[in-house]
């Protein structure tokens, strides 16, 4: 049997953990198996707590890490049951974590994932491959983003002559530009963050569903000036951000003028927003070519037509072009990640991060 390994991902918007069983061909992937698993209400709060800059508790990051294990375990445990597989066929699971601080930069540069292994691997039987970031930021990278490496394989086959891009929008949206001699990857900036805050704000919904909020707004164009003014997009690759630049009390700190503004039109310029500073990274790197876009954010119509709009030369199109639906690609990735790592393989591509030289990514936690 060819080996299996099984990828966990909850991002940044923190929608749900991502659960992919993916089958390898040598390195091309095939998806066995999905599933979706829900965060509770309680621990979805105590987590969004938690990723807030100003909140500092050892004591609530112990629980949390834990609790995080125990749903990444519930959320394995569910799909494996679902197909009717065995613990024990699994080689590994790459568990990236939630994501609660991502300060690579400086000396004592770090990224924190939470969702202890340990009881990831206990409570499911299986080994399980962690902490992705850590090395690479040892070696003076970013630890981010990683998933370059994997959509490098996706698109070799298809590379030739042409560009292509592979756009992943979560709660922060990164490229990966992809040719024949090249792999490019950074973080563009805000993808569903903002907009899904002012969500949770101003309507008590975790996001805009279709981009109906933004659909009915119009874009105000000195807010959206102000808030493309950040530093962060002007910066050079290597980089990466998260919740600790782009969060609602960022944005606040732009709404004075605004506060008469409808709730729609902040809304339309923070979609705005975030297709210009994408298409303004991608056009940089090229007039034209195939994008690929997947994340949550590839379900939201009124982005991707104001990304199209701004990329007139590019062929935009769902990750699924490639055969991997656009919900999967990241937890797809951590499986291949965890099969690197078991096969002491690099998994970083140091022009993306920044790092010194390749390195197998990843801690080992065995079950036994």
């Amino acid at each position: 049997m060819k080996p299996r390994f099984i990828g966990l991902m909850s991002g940044t918007s923190m929608d749900g953990v991502d659960v992919a069983l993916v089958e390898f061909d040598n390195d091309i992937p095939k998806l066995i198996g999905c599933h979706s698993h829900p965060i509770t209400e309680p621990l979805l709060s105590h987590l969004h707590q938690l990723a807030d800059p100003s909140f500092d508790s050892i004591n609530q990051l112990g629980r949390m890490d834990r609790a995080v294990g125990q749903l990444f375990a519930e959320a394995t445990n569910t799909l494996l049951a679902e197909l009717g597989i065995a613990a024990n066929s699994i080689t590994a699971i790459g568990s990236h974590g939630q994501t609660v601080r991502h300060f690579p930069e400086g000396k004592q540069g770090f990224s924190i994932q939470i969702g202890d292994p340990n009881t990831i691997a206990v409570n499911t039987g299986i080994d399980v491959v962690h902490d992705f970031r850590s090395k690479d930021i040892a070696l003076g990278g970013q630890g981010a983003p990683l998933v370059p490496a994997f959509h490098h394989i996706l698109t070799s086959p298809k590379c030739e002559d042409d560009v292509n891009v592979i756009l992943n929008i979560g709660g922060i949206a990164n490229i990966s530009y992809l040719t024949k001699d090249q792999i490019i990857g950074f973080d563009t900036g805000p993808g569903n963050a903002l907009m899904d805050a002012w969500c949770r704000r101003t309507l008590k919904k975790p996001y805009d569903e279709n981009g109906a909020l933004a659909a009915r707004g119009k874009v105000l164009p000195a807010l959206l000036d102000k808030l493309k003014q950040h530093p962060y997009f002007a910066m050079p690759y290597p980089k990466s951000t998260g919740r600790e630049l782009f969060n609602l009390a960022w944005l606040e700190q732009h709404l004075e003028h605004f506060a008469n503004e409808p709730p729609e039109n902040i809304q339309a310029t923070l979609c705005q927003l975030t297709a210009d500073t994408i298409s303004d990274a991608i056009s940089w790197l090229s007039p034209k070519g195939n994008l690929y876009v997947c994340g949550g954010g590839a379900l939201n119509p009124v982005l991707i037509d104001a990304i199209a709009k701004d990329l007139p030369d590019y062929k935009v199109q769902s990750s699924s072009a490639l055969g991997v639906d656009p919900q999967w690609m990241e937890a797809m990735a951590f499986a291949w990640f965890a099969k690197c790592h078991i096969e002491r393989q690099p998994g970083n591509v140091v022009q993306v991060t920044g790092a010194s030289r390749p390195a197998v990514l990843g801690s080992f936690t065995p079950h036994s």
